[in-house]
């Protein structure tokens, strides 16, 4: 049986998403905020997996750069009566026959790093997406790749949109991407080591139904992860 830490978080700056005639924008990474919490906002809280180690630690991540794995949780301001959207919401990937697992795992709430806990996608550049059945006001989306030792992913990119195509209308949240390889832009965000705490990316109210996750390979192999995926906001 898996057991969960139930952590509070603190905060993070809630800023309002900016219209823009662009189909295709970034979003800077937000910086910490004020400990009071203004009228209206609430704190985020979600379970974590206690740690694991599986298999031999790999030799020390060389990428420029990096970001190192936290010692503490991400923190994160929303707007009172934000809730988890994404429980249970049918996943789509570009590879439709995963190595391991199974794609409903993304979205089961399930954040054990153990064997039967994460599905395994084809090397090279792949994507899952979350479609949450409903356009909402998106607040936070909280990731987890892989955490059974320290490895850092590649061309991590996170976009949104209500284009189940992702051809227009596209919001880039979060994009580590420096060489564009991707083929979707240079990114601006660090790689960063996975740890227990995943990694989460303020959505700044982004109106959007469908969620879209790119990867490419990582520091320990050429495969692509996913243990959970946990998208936060409020239907409109």
């Amino acid at each position: 049986m898996k057991k969960y830490t139930l952590i509070p978080l603190i905060t993070v700056a809630l800023a309002c998403f900016g219209c823009s005639e662009k189909s295709t924008h970034q979003i800077d990474k937000t910086a910490t905020g004020s400990s009071t919490l203004p009228a209206g906002s609430s704190l985020l809280e979600t379970e974590f997996p206690e740690p694991v180690m599986i298999g031999t630690p790999p030799d020390p991540i060389k990428i420029s750069n990096l970001q190192a794995a936290p010692k503490t949780p991400p923190v994160l301001r929303v707007p009172a009566g934000t809730t988890l959207l994404s429980s249970g919401k049918p996943v789509t990937a570009s590879d439709d026959f995963p190595l391991i697992g199974d794609l409903s795992y993304v979205t089961d709430g399930d954040k054990d790093g153990g064997d039967g806990y994460f599905v395994e996608l084809f090397n090279g550049l792949q994507w899952i997406q979350i479609d949450l059945e409903q356009e909402a006001l998106l607040a936070g989306i909280w990731v987890w790749h892989y955490h059974g030792y320290p490895r850092a992913y590649h061309d991590v990119i996170i976009q949104v949109s209500n284009d189940p195509e992702f051809a227009t209308g596209v919001t880039t949240l979060f994009n580590n991407d420096y060489d564009k390889s991707a083929g979707l832009g240079k990114g601006r965000n660090k790689p960063y080591v996975e740890s227990i705490y995943g990694k989460l990316v303020d959505a700044r109210g982004t109106s959007a139904r469908y969620v879209r996750l790119y990867s490419n390979g990582n520091t320990g192999n050429e495969l692509n992860h996913y243990i959970e995926v946990e998208v936060y906001g409020s239907a409109r």
